[in-house]
């Protein structure tokens, strides 16, 4: 499955009031790995950023001036999105500016290009109700390191959330084992089938897994303020 996790920046809150995109961040993801085929652009607006969004992405309107139009960038943005589910933090926000980037072109909204849209954001208040679920408050929960995000920026915000949506999204991974059947039958059976099944290969967590895991363990322990009822469990089996 290929997968696309979209950021944006802009000049401003409204694209109904005409504030534009200045900067889009993609990082692909398929089959749950990153391949590091990203996408990034810097985009002119044509229009100063608000006083409040150059305070949140530091993009002056002197550094945008000399690139390209999202007219410019529109077919090669479209030719890597397209078919792919996209995973967005807030995505009403940075939808809402596409579509009104799309609809300048004459181009179709932005969800009929993409198989999917999902919203971490949806998705984080789902598992954490009540609790605060921005991304740099999500990072923190799964222990991934935000330290070098001083200012927002379209690609190093999709990096990080494709790190977070992998962490949240951990639990889902099919562990399922192929199992080769022989089924025999004979005639002193009537037509029952005897089966056997192959041995099933055990496959020992490498280092960095292990590694992984521990921090994803550690993660958890913050959240509950405590020891985690997986640590439990696991400390019973060891005793």
């Amino acid at each position: 499955m290929r997968q696309i996790v979209l950021d944006t920046e802009t000049t401003g809150l409204n694209a109904r009031s005409g504030d534009r995109i200045i900067e889009i961040g993609c990082v692909e993801l398929v089959n749950r790995r990153l391949t590091g085929r990203n996408l990034h652009f810097y985009i002119n607006p044509e229009r100063d950023s608000e006083e409040g969004a150059l305070a949140v992405h530091g993009l002056t309107t002197e550094f945008l001036s000399d690139k390209p139009k999202f007219a410019e960038i529109s077919s090669e943005l479209l030719d890597y999105l397209t078919g792919a589910e996209i995973i967005i933090h807030n995505a009403p926000f940075d939808i809402g500016f596409l579509d009104a980037e799309f609809e300048r072109l004459g181009l179709p909204r932005f969800e009929k290009h993409v198989s999917g849209v999902l919203d971490t954001l949806v998705q984080a208040k789902s598992m954490y109700p009540g609790k605060r679920n921005s991304l740099d408050a999500l990072c923190d929960r799964y222990g991934i390191s935000n330290s070098h995000r001083v200012l927002h920026g379209a690609l190093l915000d999709a990096e990080l959330l494709a790190e977070v949506y992998l962490a949240m999204t951990r639990g889902q991974n099919s562990l399922t084992i192929d199992l080769e059947v022989e089924a025999s039958t004979t005639s002193s059976d009537a037509g029952l089938g005897s089966v056997a099944l192959a041995d099933i290969v055990v496959l020992a967590a490498q280092p960095d897994e292990i590694d992984a895991h521990e921090k994803l363990m550690d993660g958890l322990d913050k959240e509950v303020k405590g020891s985690s009822i997986w640590r439990q469990v696991a400390a019973q089996i060891a005793n």
